[in-house]
This record gives structure tokens, sequence and C-alpha cells, in this order.
């Protein structure tokens, strides 16, 4: 049974298996999108999520935890700069997994493995999602109730309107007469 082996050890030794992960996650951070086997990209997830962790307390203690895995420094300055500011907000969850199918020379299963908020087509439909759950139980969105709110309040009394209803009906002057002088007009040409 497997229980409580969470390392996929993927056919290699201990300090194999330490550089490959130190070189994916290093590749990860910098590219911020890679595409590798789906059992290495599930073993890389495991290993990067807790480093993205470190590097949002961004100590001096915490950066050479970090630099004891990766042994990057161009990767680490990413990683404390770029990447740390992106997922501040975030609890956990910083990278996806996407099939991609099999491989052509040996069937392999491949994958893309990514960082989520650096996606920008993804966080565009987010966004779009976000504004559309923002909704009433009638069904107009908060944004339409807020502005027909302002508009009632804005709006004149009833009586007010009335009466400039009233003003301008007496003001205008009637059709018939207008048309019987053009006609007296035209026969006076004729």
């Amino acid at each position: 049974m497997r229980h409580g082996n969470k390392v996929n050890k993927l056919g290699r030794t201990a300090s194999h298996r330490r550089a490959l992960m130190a070189n994916l996650t290093i590749s990860l951070i910098t590219h911020k999108r890679i595409t590798t086997t789906l059992a290495k990209a599930k073993a890389l997830r495991v290993y990067a999520e807790p480093i993205i962790t470190k590097s949002k307390n961004d100590t001096m203690h915490s950066r050479r935890t970090v630099f004891a895995y990766l042994r990057d420094k161009e990767a680490l300055k990413e990683l404390f700069g770029v990447v740390a500011e992106k997922v501040a907000n975030r609890p956990g969850g910083y990278t996806r997994v996407l099939k991609l199918g099999t491989r052509m020379g040996d069937n392999a299963e491949m994958a893309m493995i990514e960082l989520v908020d650096f996606n920008e087509y993804t966080d565009k439909i987010g966004k779009q999602e976000k504004a559309a759950k923002s909704k009433t139980r009638r069904g107009k969105t908060a944004k339409a109730t807020e502005i027909t709110e302002a508009k009632v309040e804005t709006s004149a009394p009833a009586a007010e309107v009335t009466e400039a209803k009233v003003e301008t009906i007496e003001t205008v002057e009637p059709i018939a007469p207008a048309a019987e002088e053009s006609k007296e007009t035209d026969n006076a040409a004729e």
C-alpha cells in the first residue's frame, strides 16, 4: 500500500530526483509555464507549491531556505519579486496542471503546468464571471440597480412634472388652422 508516501520516485535516485525537481521548478518560475510528462508535472506541483508559499514571506531566512532548494539566483529574484507579488493574496493552489494528450515518440502522457496568476486568458474570464455573478434576485446587475436608484432620487416630484406637461400643451398652437392657412395661400397662388 501507498499510505503516507507523498513522493513519486519517478524511477530515479534521491539525488537525481532532487536535481530534476529543482530544475523543473526553476524553469516554471522563469517561464511561468512548462510542458512535461504528467507524472513529473504532478510531482513538481507537490515540490514547487511549498517553495512558492515560502516566497510570500520575504525575509533572509526564507530566501536562504528557498536557495537551498533551487540554487539559482535569477530564479530566486524572480520568485521573491514578481511571483510573490502576484500570489500574495492566494491561500494556496499556485499551479495548474493541464493534460495535453500523448507524446508521439513513446506515447507518454504529456501535461502543461503553469502558475495560475500568470495566465492572462483565464484572468479575463475570471473577471467576466465575477462581474456576471453580482446580480440581484430579480436578474438585474448590481450596477443597474444602483443607477436606477440614483435616478429615482434625483428625479423631480410628480406634481412638478405634470405642471410642466400642462404648460407645454397650452403653448402648442392648433394644427388645423395652420393647414387652412396653407390651403388659402395655395388658392391665392393659382
